[in-house]
């Protein structure tokens, strides 16, 4: 490894370790999220339930204010709530200010990285 990716690397530690690794994205990403929570996020939600690293990856998502699939066990109407709750009362999960449309579009590149990276591995097991 070298030096340059070494501080991209220590930020990425803990989604290497989630449970989520190796499972198809599409599991995560629900087209219906908003119609049909239940029915549509429950096999998401029970991988994440059983992540050793799911603080981890709700703090991310709750902190960068993702508001598109399942992240650490909560749908984005869940994440909303809970950065809404925190901004009534001060604590360290500030609401955020309106995303534009870059970083959306390096989130969603993000996860469609790491989702391809997912399948390789599965392709190659």
């Amino acid at each position: 490894m070298t030096s340059s990716s070494q501080p991209q690397r220590a930020l990425s530690d803990w989604r290497d370790q989630a449970a989520c690794v190796g499972e198809d994205p599409d599991i995560f990403f629900p087209l219906a999220d908003s119609v049909a929570p239940g029915a549509e996020t429950a096999l998401a939600r029970s991988i994440c339930r059983r992540c050793p690293v799911l603080l981890a990856c709700r703090t991310w998502a709750i902190e960068r204010g993702e508001d598109e699939g399942i992240w650490g066990a909560t749908t984005a109407a869940q994440r909303r709530a809970i950065r809404r709750a925190a901004a009534e009362r001060g604590s360290p999960f500030p609401a955020p200010a309106r995303i534009g449309p870059d970083a959306r579009d390096r989130s969603r590149e993000e996860g469609a990285a790491r989702a391809a990276e997912a399948r390789s591995t599965a392709a190659e097991r």
